[in-house]
């Protein structure tokens, strides 16, 4: 299991580095490996210590 270390953004904000291999694999990366667009993600705290993650295909305006 690989582990990721939770860090610090500012004040109001914590972030955690998803795998560029997963990344890839969505078709989320071009092919210098940058991130290609923008995209959104979805975070729902589910339980105490489980989370889920779910790209979002479209914004509502």
């Amino acid at each position: 299991m690989a582990l990721n270390k939770l860090r610090q953004l500012d004040s109001d904000s914590a972030g955690l580095a998803l795998p560029k291999d997963d990344l890839r694999l969505e078709g989320l990366l071009d092919d210098d490996g940058q991130i290609d667009g923008d995209h959104y993600l979805h975070i729902r705290h589910l339980e105490n210590g489980k989370w889920s993650v779910e790209l979002v295909e479209e914004i509502e305006p």
